[in-house]
């Protein structure tokens, strides 16, 4: 017997490519959801001719029922937040007002953003979620989803309750492997150091596929990739795998050759989707706009520090994403050493 709660709908606040995806999933499936945008034109197209789902893992047009900010008017238990990093505090403003008092969000987001709702809107009323499938935004009532890959979900303090079981059902809809954990945090840290690795490919041209199978580029993500795990070790997280990234081998004490064994598994996996780039090359070489780097990576640097460790090629990163951002550095080939100090 299913534990979805049926009686009022569940929000999606940010209809780009994870929350629209998820959203579209949802509604095909008959559960009541409203999608929440600034986009005004994508926000008419998703509730009037639907949102178009195109790639390899399946295509459809579901329509849903979509608002922006101001048109919203309700109060709602469920809210799943899809924005992206760097606008979660603008998009908390919007949305407290819509949370009801016994209500939580859920981060399904990049980064560590479960500490930003729950200093703003209690740690009670927080839930963590790790999402890693590839999708892109190409335009008003058009998402790529590109494959599939993991899906989790569970509280921010580990102890399962029956929402976190509701919505491990409602995620099951989407994603039947979706994993339930007491870990959550392990899992975002993990695709942390993922994440530290897909900003350095941004900084050149090539496919994630590419940068991973390069060679001469290992050193690179094999230093960065331990920056975080060092980090993530001294605050006392346990970092969980996923998807070809096994956080073990980028862990103090691991070898060279587990390490390349798990950016070969990376390349591997990447190979096998339609979203050849990240989302984050797509902010700088198509949308031409500023990255989630600083509440992704920058935070790493600074959680690092509070810590006692040092991550000279983190913050090499963080600075090279902004001279791109900033138009003082173009994306190119060569611009990825420049992350070794």
């Amino acid at each position: 017997m299913s534990v979805v709660n049926q009686d009022e709908p569940i929000v999606i606040w940010g209809g780009g490519a994870i929350g629209g995806v998820l959203a579209a999933y949802w509604a095909r499936a008959g559960v009541p959801v409203l999608m929440v945008d600034i986009v005004r034109d994508h926000v008419v197209a998703c509730r009037t001719t639907g949102v178009h789902i195109t790639g390899p893992v399946e295509e459809f047009t579901q329509i849903i029922p979509s608002a922006t900010p101001d048109e919203e008017k309700g109060t709602y238990k469920r809210i799943v937040l899809a924005v992206k990093a760097q606008a979660t505090e603008a998009a908390l403003d919007q949305l407290l007002p819509h949370l009801a008092p016994d209500g939580f969000i859920l981060s399904a987001q990049n980064g560590l953003n479960e500490l930003a709702i729950a200093e703003r809107a209690g740690a009670e009323r927080t839930m963590g979620c790790f999402v890693n499938y590839g999708a892109d935004w190409h335009g008003p009532g058009e998402i790529l989803f590109g494959n599939r890959a993991a899906v989790v979900v569970g509280e921010i303090d580990g102890k399962t309750r029956p929402r976190t079981e509701e919505m491990f059902e409602l995620l099951k809809i989407f994603e039947p492997n979706a994993v339930l954990t007491d870990n959550i945090w392990g899992y975002l840290w993990g695709k942390l150091a993922y994440g530290a690795m897909l900003f350095a490919t941004a900084l050149t041209p090539d496919s994630m596929a590419a940068n991973f199978a390069d060679p001469a580029r290992f050193e690179i993500f094999n230093r960065v990739g331990r920056e975080v795990m060092a980090a993530a070790r001294a605050r006392g997280i346990k970092p969980i795998g996923f998807n070809g990234f096994d956080p073990a081998a980028f862990a103090p004490e691991a070898s060279v050759e587990q390490s390349r064994a798990s950016i070969e598994a990376l390349a591997i996996f990447n190979s096998t989707s339609a979203k050849t780039h990240s989302g984050i090359w797509r902010d700088l070489a198509i949308r031409k706009r500023k990255t989630e780097v600083d509440p992704q990576i920058g935070i790493i640097v600074k959680l690092a520090r509070e810590a006692g460790v040092d991550t000279p090629c983190l913050s090499n990163l963080v600075k090279l994403i902004h001279d791109i951002e900033d138009g003082r550095k173009p994306q190119s080939s060569d611009l990825i050493q420049a992350v070794l100090p």
